[in-house]
């Protein structure tokens, strides 16, 4: 039945009333404010190309400065503020910020110096980590194949100058040994394996706290974790990170008579009772066996690993990712389809560092090849275009993933089994330690010495 006249024309005039009042464009701010907050940037960047209005409105502070809490975390952003003063406070501007730190391509460099005599003796494969504005520095091999089994601190805070004052707060707990790992977990450290001089390797676990005491200053307590009756198996040169605030994952490293491994196993500390060890087992493919590689939490439920030497006494520098949130495990290599890109990534090395910073970036620094030539290269591997890769499945995403930064000021001599971590904010890493090179002696192919000095580096943005 064919409709009125009359009551034709009050559809059609009422339809565009409709749309009318009911139009996005006609949304005020206070309601389009939290609806963009929880857009990914693509879309965002979307929105603001549609007209004048949405322009303006995608620029403002207060979306951006949501973007980069929601990717860098609040915890980071909230870091990187209370570093600065309050007129620099005052003239963040969120946008430029996020883009220059996910466009940033050069570190400043200068050296620590200590303000009196009493520091850490040269040394590598030790552990030093940020923790309560402190460095912690634990362990580690020196001259002559000696093991060490001292903890030193440093505090820190927010100075920004040339001097610091270590502090040995302790010997002998936990033993000596090199090549183990230590985990910063919630406020505590978390040390596992390691070797000692007599080649023997380990595999206890132990938790560090620090502690301010008023009348005498820091001090580190260490305790041995019960973790039994399951652990994993004796090893050093292994690899290591949190998963969030209550568990740790370790992967391969070098077992009872040099043989290496390719497993993975985490430690479950969510019971303030018991803490349980488990092994991780995944499908393949899967890493081949290695030590000297790193692994780094990149959110959620996964990890990258990087890097090693394999049984071969290969170094590499092949990337995988894990995602043990899956019911079944999986390792999925990241890998070039074309030859062309090699000097767009870094070259084979072990004993390099790999550390988190602000931006979901991990910083790449230095390790040694497959003959022991040092290295003192810095790269960064964006988080952000692995995830999307993983997203979308395009292959442009991985040309993406690494850069190659410029140093200025005093570059640290090429160096490998180092350590090497970042303060709360992200944007400043303390390098310390390792093998450089030294003066040849007769009948040797190579020098070779520990180091002691202590660097800062820090983003240019």
């Amino acid at each position: 039945m064919a409709a009125s006249p009359s009551s034709s024309t009050s559809s059609s005039s009422a339809s565009p009333a409709y749309y009318q009042t009911s139009s996005i464009t006609q949304m005020n701010e206070d309601h389009l404010l939290p609806i963009l907050c929880l857009l990914p940037l693509d879309s965002i960047i979307s929105f603001s190309m549609t007209c004048r209005r949405f322009r303006s409105l995608s620029s403002s502070e207060v979306i951006w400065e949501g973007i980069c809490r929601r990717e860098w975390g609040s915890g980071a952003v909230d870091a990187l503020l209370d570093s600065l003063s309050s007129h620099e406070r005052r003239e963040v501007c969120w946008k430029r910020l996020y883009q220059r730190i996910s466009q940033v391509n050069l570190l400043s460099c200068k050296r620590l110096f200590n303000r009196d005599g009493n520091f850490p003796t040269p040394r590598a494969s030790q552990s030093l980590n940020f923790v309560s504005d402190c460095l912690i520095l634990f362990g580690g091999g020196s001259q002559g194949g000696r093991h060490l089994d001292d903890t030193w601190v440093a505090q820190i805070g927010n100075r920004l100058d040339s001097f610091l004052s270590w502090k040995q707060v302790g010997s002998g707990t936990p033993s000596g040994r090199f090549g183990h790992t230590c985990t910063i977990v919630g406020s505590d450290l978390v040390l596992f394996g390691g070797i000692n001089d007599h080649g023997i390797r380990h595999s206890d676990t132990w938790v560090g706290r620090v502690i301010q005491d008023g009348s005498s200053g820091i001090k580190v307590s260490w305790r041995l974790l019960d973790a039994e009756p399951v652990v994993p198996p004796a090893r050093g040169a292994h690899a290591a990170c949190c998963i969030g605030e209550q568990q740790i994952l370790i992967h391969g490293g070098m077992g009872q008579n040099g043989l290496r491994l390719n497993d993975t196993w985490m430690l479950d500390l969510s019971d303030n009772h018991h803490a349980s060890w488990h092994q991780i087992v995944h499908t393949r493919p899967s890493p081949s066996a290695r030590s000297g590689h790193s692994i780094t939490w990149i959110g959620d439920k996964r990890i990258v690993l990087f890097g090693g030497r394999g049984a071969g006494y290969e170094a590499l520098n092949d990337l995988w990712i894990l995602d043990i949130g899956e019911e079944n495990p999986k390792w999925n290599e990241l890998t070039y389809e074309s030859s062309s890109l090699v000097s767009e990534m870094p070259l084979p090395r072990v004993g390099h560092s790999a550390t988190m910073l602000m931006g979901r970036k991990i910083l790449v620094y230095g390790g040694e090849d497959s003959l022991r030539h040092r290295k003192g290269d810095f790269w960064v591997l964006d988080v952000g275009s692995i995830l999307r890769f993983l997203t979308t499945g395009l292959k442009k995403n991985l040309r993406r993933m690494w850069r190659k930064l410029q140093v200025e000021g005093l570059c640290p001599n090429y160096r490998s089994f180092h350590s090497a971590c970042a303060d709360l904010g992200g944007c400043r890493v303390y390098v310390f330690g390792g093998m450089v090179d030294g003066v040849v002696h007769p009948g040797e192919a190579y020098g070779l010495r520990f180091d002691g000095e202590l660097y800062l580096l820090e983003f240019l943005i």
